[in-house]
């Protein structure tokens, strides 16, 4: 797998700005589903927008299937301290290099020279499969403080934002993804200059009538909204806005967004079921309450619309004979428009 390793200079508004204009530095790094987050198609946009007038540059060092240990060389350590042994330490770690903590510094190096006073810089960090697949839970959040103090130093800027992408929900029954996931959330909320974005509703997939959850998120739209989000949160903490609680930011509501989990989780049961439903979509978006009971003549109205759509379209149907009862009614329908 290719290491993303890129330091594009985007202007956040138009190509004819003005070099006297604040300039807003994030650096974006991580494992796979960074690597995947294309910053063009979500991020960038998103970020001109919100940044109207200023100009916005990114850093992004990313390469799939890595532990945190390839940033942090005091990894071994920290692991040693946490409980870990030997064999499992080397099970994640693998003899491997810290390959990807020397770019991020050595592109900001090289960045300074063209915008020597940066308004701000926002590190974006999405990681931690590797290590939770891998139960290396323990010292994760330790690990990752770390680094992020060792980036507040060594480039020199304390004020340093955060923001922390959660991993998603795609193994709950293991307690190191449910390890990685509760220290991502503290480490974003305890410190002050940070926020964290939530995925957990870009993996969803079908997989034989049921909604699983999968380590990467669904393209493009998943890691478009991915990219927004954390353009949102980094400029909330930039200028001085409370990010969003739930990690969501310009999202629904979150109790429009527990109707929608509901909603989701539902529709597998009253699919199983096959019942009946009726819902008043203006009053009612979320499709919390079924109405069918109370307007009986709309559903009779529906039933025979249904029908009259079955007997049209089922003589093109290829398996035709499978299909000789109209499920609205339950009795067989006439064939070839008789």
């Amino acid at each position: 797998m290719k290491t993303a390793i890129a330091l594009p200079l985007l202007l956040a508004a138009s190509t004819g700005f003005a070099e006297d204009k604040p300039v807003h530095l994030f650096i974006l790094s991580g494992q796979s589903n960074m690597q995947g987050m294309d910053p063009e198609t979500g991020f960038m946009p998103e970020a001109n927008k919100l940044f109207q007038g200023e100009k916005v540059v990114y850093i992004k060092v990313a390469k799939g299937g890595q532990p945190i240990c390839r940033w942090l060389v005091e990894w071994l350590e920290i692991a040693k301290e946490k409980g870990l042994d030997e064999k499992h330490r080397q099970r994640i770690h693998r003899g491997g290099k810290v390959e990807f903590y020397q770019p991020i510094l050595d592109q900001y190096k090289e960045l300074l020279k063209k915008h020597p006073k940066l308004a701000s810089v926002t590190f974006c960090w999405m990681q931690g499969e590797r290590d939770a697949n891998g139960g290396a839970h323990e010292p994760y959040k330790d690990a990752l403080k770390l680094l992020i103090a060792k980036l507040r130093r060594d480039l020199k800027r304390p004020d340093m934002n955060i923001v922390i992408g959660r991993i998603g929900d795609y193994a709950l029954d293991r307690p190191s993804c449910v390890a990685v996931r509760k220290v991502q959330r503290e480490i974003a909320d305890e410190d002050d200059r940070g926020a964290w974005v939530d995925v957990d509703d870009l993996n969803d997939r079908e997989v034989n009538g049921e909604i699983k959850s999968a380590v990467h998120y669904n393209r493009p739209e998943g890691y478009i909204i991915l990219g927004k989000r954390f353009a949102r949160q980094g400029h909330a903490l930039v200028t001085g806005k409370k990010p969003a609680e739930n990690g969501r930011p310009g999202d629904r509501a979150p109790q429009e967004l527990e109707k929608k989990e509901n909603k989701k989780e539902n529709t597998q049961e009253r699919k199983k079921k096959n019942v009946e439903e009726l819902f008043d979509l203006k009053n009612d978006p979320g499709e919390t309450t079924n109405v069918i009971a109370q307007y009986p003549e709309v559903v009779d109205h529906l039933r025979k619309l249904y029908d009259q759509w079955w007997i049209r379209i089922q003589p093109g149907l290829v398996n035709e004979d499978a299909y000789q009862k109209s499920p609205a009614k339950g009795k067989g329908a006439p064939q070839n428009g008789e």
